[in-house]
């Protein structure tokens, strides 16, 4: 097992890692940016490095600063949450080259899921379904139009690399298709630095559901189960459940198979994520693969038991899975909220700024995962979200009530969030007895869509 490791990223997740390091008796080395000078993460781990100015490209995506300072500290392996470098094949490749252990899958296979259009050949060779499509990536606006005209309108336009949203649009017919790849293209550009594109059926209101896979360095793969991530704002979720209930036990024994075929394929390694669009009429199609922990991880440890981050760790040091697929059993119902710091009313438009007043809310079945306390400083340079809040109980119902009463228990002075933007959702007879699709919030919230 390692006796140090470096976390490279910052806010909660950079928490939730020491925190999981903390108690596998690993040492933890913190790196910041000027702007995160006074954040938890610095002050909880072992060790803290400066590695620049604000501004991600100068710090947190600055890979040989990482790198310099994890050698400096005598760190055995990188952890890289989510965002930033966590899907950065090139950054896996140089941890491989310093001989440190990057905590997530190769090099290689993080080139071959992270290119989406590649990983939808794959997946048709594994017999994964995939949504129809063109099968070859492109670039030119006159060849994704014949490609589209082929497919079929609507379509639904992606950047082959990245993800969170951007570089996606829907064109609706074939007059305006054009005029929304060359908008997507440029936006793929200007977010990943590449604006290789790739064209899918657009599937109307489905379901977005994922699971949960573990691969070791034996072979050994399990699934942890789905998450139903539905609820979106501008393509980026905003709640997320386990289980889904819109899935029957047949259903998620066929989604979990696929989602094993798939890692399988691929000769999976660490943690990982099968994203799938689920149709009203139980069909369900491979979207992506995510190869990193996800933000939402919670709401499966909340409901398997199985600390996934933790796992991660062991196996990336070479151990085998603590947990069998025998082992897998889900009790209960769990929720996430993201807590954001934006302004919904707004566009959900950033709000950085000084947190005034600070109160979490807890009990049974109540966990937050945040690095905000009362007079820390929002950054104005990186993700909004400052918090999630998470709820399990014994049923949907029971886990509804629970979020409802968290929300409303919740305090964040100071500055914007969407805190009661996700109570109005959660408080909803909506929520409760609706199928609840990706355009949810657009039918039921259109002040809020866009």
């Amino acid at each position: 097992m390692y006796e140090k490791i470096l976390i490279a990223n910052r806010g909660e997740i950079a928490v939730r890692i020491i925190r999981a390091c903390r108690e596998l008796n690993i040492e933890t080395v913190a790196v910041y940016s000027k702007a995160d000078k006074t954040s938890l993460h610095t002050q909880l781990a072992d060790e803290a490095v400066c590695i620049g100015e604000a501004p991600a490209d100068k710090s947190y995506l600055n890979m040989e600063r990482i790198l310099s300072a994890a050698i400096a500290t005598g760190a055995q392996a990188i952890h890289p949450g989510f965002g930033f470098l966590s899907e950065n094949a090139k950054f896996a490749d140089l941890c491989a080259k310093c001989n440190i252990d990057f905590i997530g899958p190769s090099a290689e296979i993080i080139n071959k899921m992270g290119d989406k259009a590649q990983a939808r050949k794959t997946m048709i060779k594994a017999k994964v379904p995939v949504t129809p499509g063109g099968e070859d990536p492109v670039n030119d606006a006159d060849e994704a139009y014949k490609m589209a005209a082929e497919i079929g309108f609507p379509v639904m336009i992606k950047a082959a690399f990245g993800g969170g949203g951007k570089g996606m649009r829907i064109a609706e017919s074939a007059k305006e298709f054009k005029e929304q790849f060359n908008v997507a293209k440029a936006e793929a550009m200007k977010a990943f630095g590449d604006g290789t594109m790739y064209l899918e059926k657009y599937i109307r209101n489905p379901k977005h559901v994922e699971v949960q896979i573990l691969a070791d360095k034996h072979g050994n793969v399990v699934t942890l189960g789905e998450r139903d991530c539905s609820i979106q704002r501008r393509h980026q979720k905003l709640i997320e459940e386990s289980p889904c209930t819109a899935i029957n036990d047949k259903l998620r024994k066929a989604m979990s198979d696929a989602a094993a075929k798939a890692a399988k394929a691929v000769k999976y390694e660490n943690a990982g994520t099968i994203e799938f669009l689920l149709d009203e009429d139980g069909s369900f199609y491979f979207m992506e693969m995510n190869t990193r922990v996800q933000v939402e991880h919670p709401v499966t440890e909340m409901v398997t038991g199985v600390d996934i981050i933790k796992e991660m760790i062991k196996i990336s040091a070479g151990e085998e899975l603590s947990v069998k697929q025998k082992d897998i059993k889900i009790t209960g119902h769990a929720i996430e909220c993201r807590i954001n710091a934006e302004i919904p009313q707004k566009g959900f438009m950033p709000s950085p700024g000084k947190i005034t007043a600070l109160h979490f809310p807890g009990g049974m079945g109540v966990r937050v995962d945040s690095a905000a306390y009362a007079g820390y400083d929002i950054p104005m340079y990186y993700d909004s979200m400052i918090a999630k809040l998470i709820v399990c109980d014994k049923t949907r119902d029971k886990a509804i009530d629970k979020l409802r009463s968290a929300l409303g228990e919740l305090v964040i002075e100071g500055v914007s969030t969407n805190s009661d933007f996700a109570y109005e959702i959660i408080n909803s007879d909506i929520f409760k007895k609706v199928y609840i699709t990706t355009d949810f919030i657009g039918e039921y919230f259109p002040d809020y869509a866009n």
